[in-house]
């Protein structure tokens, strides 16, 4: 792992030279990915690497995680709620389309958690701006076959360093870069709301996909599900589809 790791930190290192800028900044959740990644950049830029922990209707428990994150990696950090800006955004579309006749309640679970992703990205690329830094995005190669991810929201990055590591071998990275045990071995979630969890959205676990992706056998309907999750999300590993030239 501590190769694979070096790897990743010289990558991280020629991207940032090639686009001529000075580090990296992550959005820090929590969760397993983007703890991985905040010891990844700030190895690669110990003197120009940010994490941003931006609540936005969150769990507190996420925040206090995050932040044991900042504590053990030693990365420089700032706190961003945006809370009420969410709230303010959110409702004047609610209010406005409700104006119209057109709002659609069963669709503003989703909508309003995909919302504050874009809203996260937004704040990201706005830090990033002012320090001369690279967003890094914290999708696996499980989240990244599956389209387990928003578009333009947490997708929205300049770099996906994990993209081709299952979650098993993020896990292992995690470990040797001594992410917190507790980080590591929480349950995988979005924070999309209440007691929402990556798996139960899912209907699969990551275990079977990291199976699938090594060529492992596993139960038909479990790759059924993953099969159907990953050609419903092709647009999201794409850029934005264009007609022939004509």
């Amino acid at each position: 792992m501590e190769n694979t790791i070096e790897k990743l930190v010289v990558w991280l290192q020629e991207k940032v030279r090639e686009a001529g800028l000075k580090g990296a900044i992550v959005g820090i959740s929590g969760g397993i990915d983007s703890a991985v990644v905040t010891y990844l950049i700030k190895r690669a830029f110990p003197n120009n690497s940010l994490g941003l922990i931006l609540p936005c209707k969150s769990n507190p428990h996420d925040q206090e995680d995050a932040l044991k994150v900042v504590n053990s990696s030693g990365i420089d950090h700032y706190v961003i709620d945006l809370t009420n800006t969410h709230q303010m955004m959110f409702s004047e579309i609610e209010q406005q389309l409700k104006g119209f006749q057109t709002w659609n309640e069963q669709a503003a679970k989703l909508g309003d958690a995909n919302t504050r992703a874009r809203l996260r990205m937004t704040t990201l690329y706005a830090v990033a701006n002012n320090f001369g830094y690279l967003v890094v995005g914290t999708d696996n190669a499980a989240e990244w076959h599956t389209g387990y991810f928003t578009k333009y929201g947490d997708g929205g990055v300049d770099l996906v360093p994990l993209v081709h590591y299952t979650k098993g071998e993020v896990r292992e990275l995690a470990i040797a870069l001594g992410v917190p045990d507790d980080v590591i071995t929480k349950a995988p979630s979005a924070g999309l709301w209440e007691g929402q969890t990556d798996e139960n959205e899912m209907g699969t676990t990551y275990a079977m996909i990291d199976k699938l992706l090594k060529g492992e056998a596993i139960p038909e309907q479990d790759r059924l599900i993953i099969e159907k999750l990953h050609n419903q999300s092709h647009h999201k590993r794409q850029l934005a589809a264009s007609p022939p030239k004509l």
